[in-house]
């Protein structure tokens, strides 16, 4: 099975006043359709980083990125925002809706951005919502529902666009332990039930059990790449 996700060689160095400020060094990583992978390491480490070059938010500065079967590492800006939108849905630790959008806006909004019609927009949005478990909110503001709720919101808005992949940035980070794992559960089973590939950034341990496969980060290098120890 060729691989979701490949990278060769990639590197990332920030320029300053001082000089370029290396980041990632040389990484090496592929990651098959249906994989559920955990990256974990400290603050520096690059993981960030990392994440947002699979999300096709920032760039590499050399080395080669694949997602897809596709070289994305050089795109232009407008042909990298159109496989971001059409390949990666993504959740945020801080949710990112629309404070004035109701749950069934916010879901839609994606769609809208892709010139899907209102009809077809309010059907898959409102699907999403029910299959989350807020089929009783689609018309509740941000501000009317709980963190773990509103988690549930942008997970739905992160399928909307059907994607193969989902990059999750510390999706748990502002809920507590209980909410946590529900929203863990819903992530497994959407990787488990229609085989979505799911990379997950977490700092807590527990959390990065629920993925398959754990790459830890130090210092720009990948220093573990292997299933998450009990």
């Amino acid at each position: 099975m060729s691989a979701l996700i490949r990278v060769e060689q990639l590197t990332k160095a920030y320029p300053t006043g001082g000089g370029a400020v290396p980041v990632l060094h040389g990484i090496d990583l592929s990651i098959a359709p249906g994989e559920f992978v955990a990256i974990m390491g400290p603050s520096g480490s690059g993981k960030s980083t990392f994440m947002n070059i699979l999300g096709c938010l920032d760039v590499p500065s050399s080395g080669h990125y694949y997602l897809d079967g596709k070289d994305v590492s050089a795109l232009p800006p407008d042909d990298l925002a159109a496989m971001r939108n059409r390949t990666i849905g993504f959740v945020f630790q801080g949710f990112n809706l629309l404070k004035r959008a109701s749950a069934l806006d916010n879901v839609a909004l994606p769609l809208l951005y892709a010139g899907v019609g209102k009809a077809e927009r309010r059907h898959r949005a409102t699907e999403l919502l029910q299959a989350t478990g807020l089929g009783r909110h689609l018309h509740s503001l941000p501000s009317q529902m709980s963190g773990g709720q509103q988690q549930r919101v942008a997970i739905a808005r992160a399928l909307v666009n059907r994607p193969p992949l989902i990059l999750a940035d510390e999706p748990t980070g502002n809920l507590d332990s209980h909410t946590s794992h529900e929203i863990m559960d819903i992530l497994t089973r959407l990787n488990r039930e229609q085989g979505i590939t799911i990379i997950l950034v977490t700092h807590e341990l527990d959390i990065a059990h629920y993925a398959k496969r754990l790459v830890r980060f130090v210092d720009g290098h990948i220093v573990e790449d292997g299933v998450p120890s009990r």
